[in-house]
Protein backbone atom coordinates (compact mmCIF):
# COMPACT_ATOMS: atom_id res chain seq x y z
CA UNK A 1 0.00 0.00 0.00
CA UNK A 2 1.61 3.32 -0.98
CA UNK A 3 2.09 5.20 2.08
CA UNK A 4 0.67 8.60 0.98
CA UNK A 5 -2.62 9.21 2.17
CA UNK A 6 -4.43 12.95 1.75
CA UNK A 7 -5.18 14.12 5.11
CA UNK A 8 -8.81 14.12 5.29
CA UNK A 9 -11.55 16.82 5.13
CA UNK A 10 -13.64 17.87 8.21
CA UNK A 11 -16.12 15.18 9.73
CA UNK A 12 -19.72 16.51 7.80
CA UNK A 13 -18.36 18.76 5.06
CA UNK A 14 -18.44 17.84 1.52
CA UNK A 15 -17.03 21.12 0.29
CA UNK A 16 -15.72 24.08 1.54
CA UNK A 17 -13.66 27.43 0.38
CA UNK A 18 -11.12 27.86 3.04
CA UNK A 19 -10.64 31.45 3.70
CA UNK A 20 -7.09 32.15 5.31
CA UNK A 21 -7.17 35.44 6.81
CA UNK A 22 -3.14 35.87 7.77
CA UNK A 23 -3.12 35.92 3.76
CA UNK A 24 -5.31 38.69 3.76
CA UNK A 25 -2.77 40.75 6.68
CA UNK A 26 -0.19 39.92 4.21
CA UNK A 27 -1.66 40.76 1.03
CA UNK A 28 -2.69 44.47 2.72
CA UNK A 29 0.52 45.18 4.38
CA UNK A 30 1.86 44.47 0.54
CA UNK A 31 -0.43 47.35 -0.40
CA UNK A 32 -0.14 49.57 2.07
CA UNK A 33 3.95 49.35 1.97
CA UNK A 34 3.36 50.37 -1.72
CA UNK A 35 1.59 52.95 -1.09
CA UNK A 36 2.72 54.47 1.90
CA UNK A 37 1.73 58.15 1.24
CA UNK A 38 -1.85 57.57 0.93
CA UNK A 39 -4.93 55.87 2.76
CA UNK A 40 -5.81 52.52 2.12
CA UNK A 41 -9.47 51.43 0.84
CA UNK A 42 -10.02 47.07 0.67
CA UNK A 43 -12.49 46.86 -1.58
CA UNK A 44 -15.07 44.12 0.15
CA UNK A 45 -17.78 44.11 -2.80
CA UNK A 46 -19.18 40.88 -3.71
CA UNK A 47 -18.94 39.55 -0.34
CA UNK A 48 -15.25 39.97 -0.37
CA UNK A 49 -15.22 38.48 -4.17
CA UNK A 50 -16.14 35.59 -2.38
CA UNK A 51 -14.12 35.02 0.70
CA UNK A 52 -16.97 36.88 3.63
CA UNK A 53 -16.75 40.62 3.39
CA UNK A 54 -17.40 41.02 7.57
CA UNK A 55 -14.52 39.10 8.10
CA UNK A 56 -11.74 39.97 5.03
CA UNK A 57 -12.83 43.48 5.99
CA UNK A 58 -12.07 43.22 9.64
CA UNK A 59 -8.71 41.35 8.46
CA UNK A 60 -8.07 44.25 6.31
CA UNK A 61 -8.63 47.24 9.24
CA UNK A 62 -6.21 45.32 11.32
CA UNK A 63 -3.69 44.82 8.67
CA UNK A 64 -3.33 48.67 7.88
CA UNK A 65 -6.44 49.46 5.79
CA UNK A 66 -8.71 52.35 7.06
CA UNK A 67 -11.60 52.50 4.78
CA UNK A 68 -13.78 49.71 3.01
CA UNK A 69 -15.65 49.91 -0.54
CA UNK A 70 -18.49 48.01 -1.72
CA UNK A 71 -21.13 48.37 -4.52
CA UNK A 72 -24.18 47.94 -3.23
CA UNK A 73 -25.74 49.67 0.07
CA UNK A 74 -27.20 46.22 1.59
CA UNK A 75 -23.59 45.11 1.10
CA UNK A 76 -22.40 48.88 3.10
CA UNK A 77 -25.43 47.99 5.60
CA UNK A 78 -24.15 44.32 6.37
CA UNK A 79 -20.76 46.20 7.71
CA UNK A 80 -22.37 48.47 9.82
CA UNK A 81 -24.53 45.58 11.19
CA UNK A 82 -21.49 43.65 11.85
CA UNK A 83 -20.07 46.47 13.97
CA UNK A 84 -17.37 47.97 11.74
CA UNK A 85 -17.02 51.36 12.15
CA UNK A 86 -14.51 52.40 9.89
CA UNK A 87 -15.37 53.98 6.80
CA UNK A 88 -17.19 52.33 4.12
CA UNK A 89 -17.78 54.08 0.62
CA UNK A 90 -20.82 52.75 -1.50
CA UNK A 91 -20.57 53.17 -5.10
CA UNK A 92 -23.24 52.22 -7.26
CA UNK A 93 -27.13 52.56 -6.74
CA UNK A 94 -30.27 53.83 -8.92
CA UNK A 95 -31.17 57.32 -8.00
CA UNK A 96 -34.50 55.91 -6.51
CA UNK A 97 -33.00 53.49 -3.46
CA UNK A 98 -33.67 54.92 -0.04
CA UNK A 99 -30.58 56.31 0.64
CA UNK A 100 -31.67 57.61 4.35
CA UNK A 101 -31.00 54.15 6.33
CA UNK A 102 -27.25 54.70 4.33
CA UNK A 103 -26.32 58.11 5.45
CA UNK A 104 -28.13 57.40 8.86
CA UNK A 105 -25.51 54.64 9.23
CA UNK A 106 -22.77 56.97 8.07
CA UNK A 107 -21.67 55.43 4.98
CA UNK A 108 -20.01 57.60 2.30
CA UNK A 109 -22.35 57.61 -0.97
CA UNK A 110 -20.79 57.88 -4.69
CA UNK A 111 -22.63 60.05 -6.93
CA UNK A 112 -22.13 60.54 -10.59
CA UNK A 113 -25.67 62.52 -11.60
CA UNK A 114 -27.83 65.27 -10.93
CA UNK A 115 -30.63 63.40 -10.17
CA UNK A 116 -28.67 60.66 -7.93
CA UNK A 117 -27.43 63.43 -5.98
CA UNK A 118 -30.92 65.20 -5.13
CA UNK A 119 -32.11 61.31 -4.11
CA UNK A 120 -29.33 61.15 -1.54
CA UNK A 121 -29.95 64.70 -0.07
CA UNK A 122 -33.38 63.94 0.02
CA UNK A 123 -32.06 60.81 2.27
CA UNK A 124 -29.73 62.73 4.33
CA UNK A 125 -32.99 65.02 5.27
CA UNK A 126 -35.00 62.34 6.42
CA UNK A 127 -32.25 60.64 8.47
CA UNK A 128 -31.43 63.85 9.52
CA UNK A 129 -27.54 63.88 9.00
CA UNK A 130 -25.02 65.75 6.35
CA UNK A 131 -24.77 62.81 3.41
CA UNK A 132 -21.02 62.15 2.99
CA UNK A 133 -20.61 62.09 -1.09
CA UNK A 134 -18.05 61.04 -3.33
CA UNK A 135 -18.55 62.89 -6.51
CA UNK A 136 -17.35 60.57 -9.72
CA UNK A 137 -16.36 61.50 -12.58
CA UNK A 138 -16.27 59.95 -16.02
CA UNK A 139 -12.15 59.95 -17.21
CA UNK A 140 -11.95 57.43 -19.82
CA UNK A 141 -14.05 54.08 -18.99
CA UNK A 142 -17.03 55.37 -20.11
CA UNK A 143 -19.02 53.27 -17.78
CA UNK A 144 -19.96 54.92 -14.51
CA UNK A 145 -19.42 58.93 -13.98
CA UNK A 146 -20.40 61.67 -14.67
CA UNK A 147 -19.99 62.65 -18.43
CA UNK A 148 -17.38 65.99 -18.85
CA UNK A 149 -20.18 68.08 -20.31
CA UNK A 150 -22.42 67.17 -16.79
CA UNK A 151 -19.44 67.73 -14.11
CA UNK A 152 -19.80 71.83 -13.85
CA UNK A 153 -23.66 71.35 -13.25
CA UNK A 154 -22.87 68.53 -10.80
CA UNK A 155 -20.30 70.40 -8.87
CA UNK A 156 -23.08 73.25 -8.99
CA UNK A 157 -25.44 71.53 -7.05
CA UNK A 158 -22.99 69.34 -4.74
CA UNK A 159 -21.81 73.08 -3.75
CA UNK A 160 -25.37 74.12 -2.82
CA UNK A 161 -26.00 71.14 -1.01
CA UNK A 162 -22.84 71.21 1.08
CA UNK A 163 -23.29 75.43 1.53
CA UNK A 164 -27.16 74.44 3.28
CA UNK A 165 -25.02 71.29 5.20
CA UNK A 166 -26.87 68.78 3.61
CA UNK A 167 -23.59 67.01 2.43
CA UNK A 168 -19.91 67.05 2.42
CA UNK A 169 -18.06 66.33 -0.70
CA UNK A 170 -15.71 63.84 0.72
CA UNK A 171 -13.99 63.51 -2.46
CA UNK A 172 -13.76 63.30 -6.31
CA UNK A 173 -12.61 59.84 -8.40
CA UNK A 174 -12.96 57.68 -11.21
CA UNK A 175 -11.96 54.08 -11.89
CA UNK A 176 -9.07 52.76 -14.83
CA UNK A 177 -9.41 51.24 -17.55
CA UNK A 178 -5.61 50.13 -18.40
CA UNK A 179 -4.21 49.63 -14.87
CA UNK A 180 -2.98 46.20 -15.68
CA UNK A 181 -1.23 47.59 -18.10
CA UNK A 182 1.17 50.26 -16.05
CA UNK A 183 2.74 51.62 -19.22
CA UNK A 184 -0.74 52.35 -21.12
CA UNK A 185 -1.09 55.87 -22.12
CA UNK A 186 -4.30 56.05 -21.02
CA UNK A 187 -3.65 56.24 -17.19
CA UNK A 188 -2.27 59.54 -17.76
CA UNK A 189 -4.77 60.86 -19.78
CA UNK A 190 -7.15 59.71 -16.94
CA UNK A 191 -5.05 61.05 -14.08
CA UNK A 192 -5.24 64.67 -16.06
CA UNK A 193 -8.60 64.49 -16.41
CA UNK A 194 -9.63 64.16 -12.55
CA UNK A 195 -6.94 66.46 -11.54
CA UNK A 196 -9.26 68.76 -13.76
CA UNK A 197 -12.37 67.62 -12.33
CA UNK A 198 -11.36 67.64 -8.97
CA UNK A 199 -9.44 71.56 -9.70
CA UNK A 200 -13.18 72.34 -10.71
CA UNK A 201 -14.77 71.15 -7.16
CA UNK A 202 -11.49 73.21 -4.99
CA UNK A 203 -12.52 76.61 -7.26
CA UNK A 204 -15.54 75.89 -6.28
CA UNK A 205 -14.68 76.16 -2.29
CA UNK A 206 -14.94 72.69 -1.91
CA UNK A 207 -12.20 70.46 -0.22
CA UNK A 208 -12.62 66.82 -1.76
CA UNK A 209 -9.76 64.21 -1.76
CA UNK A 210 -8.88 62.37 -5.04
CA UNK A 211 -8.80 58.73 -5.64
CA UNK A 212 -8.13 56.53 -8.94
CA UNK A 213 -5.56 53.71 -8.20
CA UNK A 214 -7.05 50.01 -7.92
CA UNK A 215 -4.67 47.01 -7.08
CA UNK A 216 -2.05 47.21 -10.20
CA UNK A 217 -1.76 50.80 -9.90
CA UNK A 218 -1.39 50.45 -5.88
CA UNK A 219 1.67 48.16 -6.87
CA UNK A 220 2.90 49.80 -10.25
CA UNK A 221 1.88 53.38 -10.32
CA UNK A 222 2.82 55.36 -7.31
CA UNK A 223 2.04 58.56 -9.14
CA UNK A 224 -1.79 57.35 -9.07
CA UNK A 225 -1.57 56.59 -5.35
CA UNK A 226 -2.99 60.51 -4.57
CA UNK A 227 -4.69 60.32 -1.05
CA UNK A 228 -6.62 57.22 -1.31
CA UNK A 229 -6.31 53.78 -2.89
CA UNK A 230 -8.94 51.35 -3.54
CA UNK A 231 -7.07 47.58 -3.80
CA UNK A 232 -9.49 44.72 -4.90
CA UNK A 233 -8.31 41.49 -5.87
CA UNK A 234 -5.02 41.62 -4.56
CA UNK A 235 -6.15 42.19 -0.87
CA UNK A 236 -7.09 38.30 -1.48
CA UNK A 237 -3.69 37.36 -2.78
CA UNK A 238 -4.67 37.38 -6.72
CA UNK A 239 -2.02 38.81 -8.86
CA UNK A 240 -3.41 41.61 -10.85
CA UNK A 241 -0.75 41.36 -13.22
CA UNK A 242 -1.21 37.76 -13.30
CA UNK A 243 2.00 36.87 -12.39
CA UNK A 244 2.62 33.11 -11.37
CA UNK A 245 3.28 31.68 -7.77
CA UNK A 246 6.98 32.20 -6.39
CA UNK A 247 6.68 35.73 -8.12
CA UNK A 248 4.04 37.64 -6.61
CA UNK A 249 4.17 39.29 -3.21
CA UNK A 250 0.98 38.31 -2.80
CA UNK A 251 -0.52 35.37 -0.86
CA UNK A 252 -4.00 33.62 -2.41
CA UNK A 253 -6.54 33.67 0.38
CA UNK A 254 -8.66 31.15 -0.86
CA UNK A 255 -8.87 26.98 -0.90
CA UNK A 256 -11.32 25.21 -2.68
CA UNK A 257 -11.91 21.70 -1.41
CA UNK A 258 -14.16 18.59 -1.11
CA UNK A 259 -13.93 15.54 0.60
CA UNK A 260 -14.42 12.27 -1.76
CA UNK A 261 -17.62 10.53 -1.44
CA UNK A 262 -17.10 7.25 -3.47
CA UNK A 263 -14.41 5.44 -4.60
CA UNK A 264 -14.92 2.66 -7.51
CA UNK A 265 -13.20 0.43 -10.12
CA UNK A 266 -14.21 0.25 -13.60
CA UNK A 267 -13.17 -1.50 -16.71
CA UNK A 268 -11.17 -0.59 -19.60
CA UNK A 269 -13.84 0.92 -22.28
CA UNK A 270 -16.32 2.00 -19.41
CA UNK A 271 -17.52 5.48 -20.15
CA UNK A 272 -17.87 7.96 -17.76
CA UNK A 273 -20.24 10.82 -17.25
CA UNK A 274 -22.89 12.36 -19.38
CA UNK A 275 -22.16 11.44 -22.79
CA UNK A 276 -19.01 9.51 -22.44
CA UNK A 277 -16.49 12.14 -23.42
CA UNK A 278 -14.18 10.54 -21.70
CA UNK A 279 -13.78 6.20 -22.38
CA UNK A 280 -11.76 4.39 -19.63
CA UNK A 281 -8.49 2.65 -21.22
CA UNK A 282 -7.44 0.47 -19.24
CA UNK A 283 -9.02 -0.53 -15.81
CA UNK A 284 -8.94 2.23 -13.60
CA UNK A 285 -10.06 3.89 -9.87
CA UNK A 286 -12.25 6.37 -9.76
CA UNK A 287 -12.99 8.55 -7.10
CA UNK A 288 -16.46 11.06 -7.08
CA UNK A 289 -16.20 13.83 -5.76
CA UNK A 290 -19.20 16.14 -4.61
CA UNK A 291 -19.10 19.49 -6.08
CA UNK A 292 -20.26 20.48 -9.88
CA UNK A 293 -21.37 24.09 -11.64
CA UNK A 294 -23.94 24.06 -8.95
CA UNK A 295 -21.17 24.97 -6.81
CA UNK A 296 -18.67 27.35 -8.70
CA UNK A 297 -16.92 24.87 -10.81
CA UNK A 298 -17.70 25.90 -14.64
CA UNK A 299 -19.06 22.77 -16.65
CA UNK A 300 -16.57 24.01 -19.54
CA UNK A 301 -13.75 23.57 -17.52
CA UNK A 302 -13.03 20.19 -18.18
CA UNK A 303 -14.10 20.01 -22.07
CA UNK A 304 -10.52 19.78 -23.01
CA UNK A 305 -9.59 17.27 -20.49
CA UNK A 306 -7.25 19.65 -18.63
CA UNK A 307 -8.61 19.79 -15.34
CA UNK A 308 -6.48 18.69 -12.39
CA UNK A 309 -7.09 18.06 -8.41
CA UNK A 310 -4.70 17.62 -5.87
CA UNK A 311 -5.58 14.22 -4.33
CA UNK A 312 -3.37 11.44 -2.37
CA UNK A 313 -0.84 13.41 -2.79
CA UNK A 314 -0.46 14.23 -6.60
CA UNK A 315 -2.26 16.03 -9.51
CA UNK A 316 -5.27 13.70 -11.01
CA UNK A 317 -7.06 14.31 -14.34
CA UNK A 318 -10.67 14.87 -13.60
CA UNK A 319 -12.49 12.71 -16.27
CA UNK A 320 -15.68 13.14 -18.44
CA UNK A 321 -17.96 16.13 -18.16
CA UNK A 322 -18.26 18.00 -14.93
CA UNK A 323 -21.61 17.15 -13.76
CA UNK A 324 -24.14 20.35 -11.47
CA UNK A 325 -23.35 18.31 -8.33
CA UNK A 326 -20.39 16.08 -8.66
CA UNK A 327 -16.80 15.24 -10.53
CA UNK A 328 -14.87 12.47 -10.93
CA UNK A 329 -11.46 12.07 -10.46
CA UNK A 330 -9.00 9.24 -12.49
CA UNK A 331 -6.79 7.62 -9.74
CA UNK A 332 -5.01 4.94 -11.71
CA UNK A 333 -4.03 1.49 -10.38
CA UNK A 334 -1.85 2.07 -7.18
CA UNK A 335 1.76 1.94 -7.57
CA UNK A 336 2.29 -1.94 -7.13
CA UNK A 337 -1.50 -2.75 -6.60
CA UNK A 338 -2.91 -4.33 -9.48
CA UNK A 339 -6.34 -4.25 -7.67
CA UNK A 340 -5.99 -0.35 -7.24
CA UNK A 341 -7.76 2.26 -5.05
CA UNK A 342 -5.16 2.12 -2.19
CA UNK A 343 -4.12 5.80 -2.35
CA UNK A 344 -7.19 7.23 -2.11
CA UNK A 345 -10.09 6.28 0.13
CA UNK A 346 -13.51 7.96 0.96
CA UNK A 347 -13.61 11.07 3.29
CA UNK A 348 -9.68 11.79 1.63
CA UNK A 349 -9.76 15.81 0.48
CA UNK A 350 -9.38 16.85 -3.34
CA UNK A 351 -8.19 20.28 -3.58
CA UNK A 352 -9.82 21.91 -6.61
CA UNK A 353 -7.74 25.16 -6.49
CA UNK A 354 -5.57 26.90 -3.71
CA UNK A 355 -2.63 29.17 -3.32
CA UNK A 356 -0.32 26.62 -5.30
CA UNK A 357 2.53 25.91 -3.12
CA UNK A 358 1.26 22.08 -2.66
CA UNK A 359 1.49 21.29 -6.24
CA UNK A 360 -2.28 22.21 -6.49
CA UNK A 361 -4.14 24.27 -8.99
CA UNK A 362 -5.05 27.70 -8.69
CA UNK A 363 -7.36 30.27 -9.37
CA UNK A 364 -4.65 31.62 -12.15
CA UNK A 365 -4.52 28.68 -13.50
CA UNK A 366 -8.56 27.82 -13.92
CA UNK A 367 -8.87 31.55 -15.27
CA UNK A 368 -5.64 30.33 -18.18
CA UNK A 369 -8.16 27.55 -18.95
CA UNK A 370 -11.13 29.30 -19.05
CA UNK A 371 -10.26 32.46 -21.06
CA UNK A 372 -11.32 34.67 -18.24
CA UNK A 373 -9.61 36.09 -15.23
CA UNK A 374 -9.46 34.86 -11.76
CA UNK A 375 -12.00 37.50 -10.61
CA UNK A 376 -14.74 35.63 -11.82
CA UNK A 377 -13.24 31.95 -10.97
CA UNK A 378 -12.85 33.04 -7.05
CA UNK A 379 -16.76 35.03 -6.94
CA UNK A 380 -18.30 32.46 -8.60
CA UNK A 381 -17.80 29.76 -5.87
CA UNK A 382 -21.04 29.93 -4.39
CA UNK A 383 -24.16 28.24 -2.92
CA UNK A 384 -25.55 26.64 0.27
CA UNK A 385 -24.20 23.39 0.00
CA UNK A 386 -20.35 25.07 -0.23
CA UNK A 387 -18.95 25.86 3.24
CA UNK A 388 -16.51 28.71 3.72
CA UNK A 389 -14.38 28.17 6.67
CA UNK A 390 -12.53 31.10 7.48
CA UNK A 391 -8.92 29.99 9.14
CA UNK A 392 -5.95 31.91 10.17
CA UNK A 393 -2.37 31.05 9.55
CA UNK A 394 -2.44 28.15 7.50
CA UNK A 395 -1.20 29.13 4.01
CA UNK A 396 2.68 28.47 4.87
CA UNK A 397 1.44 25.00 5.83
CA UNK A 398 -0.05 24.19 2.38
CA UNK A 399 -3.63 23.61 1.08
CA UNK A 400 -3.50 19.66 2.00
CA UNK A 401 -3.04 20.02 5.39
CA UNK A 402 -6.38 20.12 7.57
CA UNK A 403 -7.02 24.01 8.37
CA UNK A 404 -7.19 25.28 11.73
CA UNK A 405 -10.36 27.05 12.14
CA UNK A 406 -10.38 30.13 14.30
CA UNK A 407 -13.97 31.53 13.47
CA UNK A 408 -17.57 30.14 13.48
CA UNK A 409 -18.13 28.63 9.87
CA UNK A 410 -20.34 30.38 7.58
CA UNK A 411 -22.80 28.28 5.78
CA UNK A 412 -23.22 29.63 2.46
CA UNK A 413 -22.05 31.71 -0.05
CA UNK A 414 -24.21 34.69 -1.15
CA UNK A 415 -23.81 35.07 -4.87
Amino acid sequence: MAEHRSAPGPRGVRAEAVIDLAAVRHNVAVLAAAAPGAALMAVVKADGYGHGAVPVGRAALEAGATWLGVCTLDEALELRGAGIGAPVLSWLHLPDEDFAPAVGAGIDLSVASRAHLAAVVDGARRAGRTARLHLKVDTGLSRNGAAPADWADLLDDASKAAAAGECEVVAVWSHLAHADVPGHPMLDVQAARLTAAWRAAVDRGLSPIRHLANSAATMTRPDLHLDLVRPGIAVYGLDPLERPVGSSPLRPAMTLAARVVLVKRVAAGEGVSYGHAWVAETDTTLALVPIGYADGVPRRLNFDGRMRVLLGGRLRPVVGRVCMDQVVVDCGPASGEPDGGSEVAVGDRAVLFGPGGGGEPTAQDWADELGTLHYEVVTGVHGRRVRRTVVDGTAAAGPADEPRTTEASLDGFRA
